[in-house]
């Protein structure tokens, strides 16, 4: 990776981190070449702090660090982008972004994780682990009748019906979807092929 750090004068870049599984923006902070080092070595994100003038890693008096999973630059390479997976609240208020972006898009990759989650667990009591140990046919065949209901929802005027169907259904295809040891990432590849 390759950084135009003296760009700015002072040696330091702009870095957006966003959230890997929705895609938020989280918040913004700036690096030197010592604190993208650090976060390469460590896998947690480091800034280089103006206010306290040293190096800072998110989380390191919080706990609620920032675990990275990518990191790229942009065309210019003076620009920073590192998606993270946060642990606990990002910003100093207590919201999960400093940004204030709390929003439902993006929030499918948080349930297709709750869902892996109570799998992989075989988490007692729950209905997706209960369901998904049923078999491929039982889930295949629960999506099946979701998408049923789905349609005689479509066909009635209660928009809140409707709404409660089609989250049954997506519901339903992200556990059949992990029957199929795929993730919704690999769905959006194939529609992103057919654009």
């Amino acid at each position: 990776m390759n950084i135009n750090f003296s760009k700015s004068g002072d040696g330091l870049v702009p870095v957006i981190i966003q959230n890997t599984k929705n895609l938020h923006v989280l918040m913004l902070g700036y690096m030197n070449k010592e604190a993208l080092q650090k976060t390469i070595d460590e896998k947690k994100v480091t800034f280089f702090s103006r206010s306290k003038n040293r190096l800072w890693t998110k989380g390191e008096t919080s706990g609620n660090f920032l675990w990275v999973d990518e990191i790229s630059h942009d065309c210019d390479n003076d620009a920073i982008l590192i998606k993270a997976n946060p642990e606990g609240p990002t910003c100093h208020t207590g919201s999960n972004s400093c940004f204030k972006e709390d929003s439902s898009k993006g929030f499918l990759y948080e349930l297709e994780n709750v869902i892996e989650q109570r799998i992989t667990d075989k988490s007692e009591g729950s209905y997706t682990s209960k369901l998904f140990q049923r078999g491929v046919n039982k889930v295949a065949q629960k999506v099946g009748e979701e998408a049923v209901e789905l349609v005689i929802e479509a066909k009635d005027n209660n928009v809140d019906l409707f709404k409660n169907e089609a989250a049954d259904l997506l519901y339903h295809f992200l556990i059949l979807l992990k029957t199929k040891d795929l993730k919704l990432e690999d769905i959006e590849e194939v529609l992103r092929g057919r654009h």
